[in-house]
């Protein structure tokens, strides 16, 4: 007994060899397919380059034989950054359906910073340059790409020399004080009013605000320049 564990021991590793080499024999076409499918949709799209790195099916999957697989993208995916695509068996015996995760990265020209540069430092035009980065590198915080959004703003955090700007890298502006004089405007479907009022709040960027017109009514809206609010409906 004791001689024939190690001879069962040596086939059961080389069945799951085997075993391992057939379902990657299986799967490597599947990612190619999808590889191809995301290359597809982005062509034309007027991105300036492009890459897409593929990840890997689970590898504990036992996906039935399929003759027709149809790649496709999962409601509200976007091909950006880190997502996934998903590949659907329809045309065979038993229909499945799997989702591969795939990593978009788009380059495209961004203001990048040109020394190191503490937080609190106020920008000027020497302190940024453009340079070729990944866009979609951080899905949730942007890069500014825009030149005039960076003079005389305020570094939220430090930098390196090189390191892309990105919205969060700015502190929010403070549009106007609590009791300064501000204008209203309210736009709508084809109309747009003005008026005026009195800054109950601080107006900071990206936050409501709150004014009292001249009926003394107290209005909430969107600063959105200096001593401006402005009213969506």
């Amino acid at each position: 007994m004791e001689k024939t564990l190690p001879l069962l021991r040596s086939l059961l590793i080389a069945w799951l060899c085997a075993l391992a080499g057939s379902v990657h024999a299986q799967t490597d076409p599947l990612i190619e397919q999808a590889r191809q499918f995301v290359m597809a949709k982005l062509t034309g799209t007027g991105m300036p380059r492009v890459e897409v790195s593929t990840g890997r099916l689970d590898p504990r999957l036992r996906l039935g034989a399929c003759d027709q697989v149809q790649p496709f993208l999962p409601n509200g995916v976007r091909l950006w950054g880190k997502t996934r695509v998903g590949l659907r068996c329809v045309k065979g015996v038993t229909p499945w359906s799997v989702y591969l995760p795939i990593t978009v990265n788009v380059f495209g020209p961004a203001m990048v910073s040109t020394a190191a540069l503490p937080a609190g430092h106020v920008l000027a035009s020497g302190d940024f340059r453009q340079a070729e980065i990944n866009l979609a590198e951080d899905t949730l915080n942007p890069p500014v790409t825009d030149l005039s959004l960076l003079l005389g703003r305020t570094l939220a955090t430090a930098l390196t020399p090189g390191q892309s700007l990105r919205e969060r890298s700015l502190k929010a502006r403070q549009w106007f004080a609590a009791g300064e004089r501000v204008q209203i405007r309210v736009a709508g479907q084809g109309f747009a009013v003005a008026g005026s009022g009195e800054a109950v709040t601080a107006g900071m960027e990206g936050q409501p605000a709150r004014v009292r017109t001249e009926s003394g009514r107290v209005v909430s809206g969107m600063p959105v320049a200096e001593r401006q609010l402005e009213i969506a409906l």
